[in-house]
C-alpha cells in the first residue's frame, strides 16, 4: 500500500517536558554514533502525544537523532503502526481483512466502519473516530476481529461492531478480548484439552485482565501515567 503523508501538516512539533526526558532516556540506550537505533520509540512516542505522526514530529525526532529527514521518513511510512493522517480523538479502529477474517465477515465489519465513521484514514464528522483495514493482526483463531486503540477485539459481528462503537461514543470502555463467551482462542465449542477441573476458571484471559487493570484501553498518553523511569542509568522516576 502506497503511504503518504498528510497533505495538511500542523507548523511545529515540541514533545512535552516529560516527553522530551523520556525521549532523550530512550537515546541513552545506545552507544554514541548510534543513536538513531531509537527512532522507532521516538516515533512513537511522538504519535501517542499527538494522535498521529505528523511530518513536522518527523522531522523533529530525525534532528534528535542527527538522522537525515529522508531517513525518519522512510521508518514513518514503513511500518504501519504509524498514523500519517489524523486519527479519531476517541479511537482509531483497525479491522483486520487478511484471509482468516476475510473468510469470516471481515468486509461486513469494514461496511460498518465506513457507514459509520466515513471513509478510510478520514475523520468522522465528530471528529471522534477514524478507522482503516490492515494485514493479518495474528488473531485467526478469533476471526474476524478488530484493534481499537492498544487492543483486540475478536470474534466480531457487524451487530456488536455497533455496539462497541456506541459505548466508545458514550464514554465507555468496552471489555477487549473475544466477544462471544470465549475465554482466549480455544475451539468455539469450548476447551477439549488442557481443563483444569480444580477450581474456577478466571474470568478473563491475561491479555485481557491486564487491560482492564489498566482502565482504559484506548487512552492516549495523556500525564497520567507512572513515572518515566530510565533504570539502565540508575535513575527512578
Amino acid at each position: 500500500m502506497l503511504r503518504r503523508l498528510a497533505p495538511h501538516q500542523p507548523e511545529s512539533f515540541a514533545f512535552t517536558p516529560a516527553n522530551r526526558a523520556w525521549a532523550e532516556a530512550q537515546i541513552t540506550k545506545y552507544p554514541p554514533g548510534r543513536q538513531a537505533s531509537a527512532i522507532i520509540p521516538l516515533l512513537w512516542r511522538a504519535q501517542e502525544q499527538e494522535g498521529w505522526l505528523t511530518r513536522p514530529a518527523i522531522e523533529h525526532v530525525a534532528d534528535m537523532l542527527g538522522m537525515a529527514y529522508i531517513r525518519a521518513l522512510e521508518v514513518a511510512t514503513f511500518y504501519f503502526m504509524f498514523q500519517l493522517h489524523p486519527t479519531g480523538s476517541v479511537a482509531h479502529v483497525q479491522v483486520c481483512g487478511t484471509t482468516s477474517c476475510m473468510i469470516m465477515g471481515a468486509e461486513d465489519l469494514a461496511a460498518v466502519c465506513e457507514r459509520r465513521i466515513g471513509k478510510p484514514h478520514h475523520t468522522s464528522a465528530d471528529g471522534k473516530f477514524s478507522w482503516e483495514e490492515v494485514e493479518c493482526l495474528g488473531a485467526c483463531a478469533n476471526a474476524p476481529m478488530a484493534q481499537i486503540g492498544k487492543d483486540y477485539y475478536e470474534d466480531l459481528t457487524p451487530e456488536i461492531l455497533e455496539r462497541l462503537l456506541d459505548d466508545l461514543a458514550a464514554g465507555k470502555v468496552p471489555t477487549p478480548g473475544p466477544q462471544q463467551g470465549r475465554f482466549a482462542s480455544e475451539p468455539s465449542g469450548g476447551a477439549t484439552s488442557l481443563r483444569d477441573s480444580a477450581g474456577a476458571p478466571e474470568p478473563h484471559n491475561g491479555s485481557v485482565a491486564l487491560a482492564l487493570a489498566v482502565g482504559d484501553t484506548v487512552k492516549r498518553i495523556d500525564g497520567t501515567e507512572v513515572p518515566l523511569t530510565a533504570p539502565w542509568q540508575g535513575k527512578a522516576g
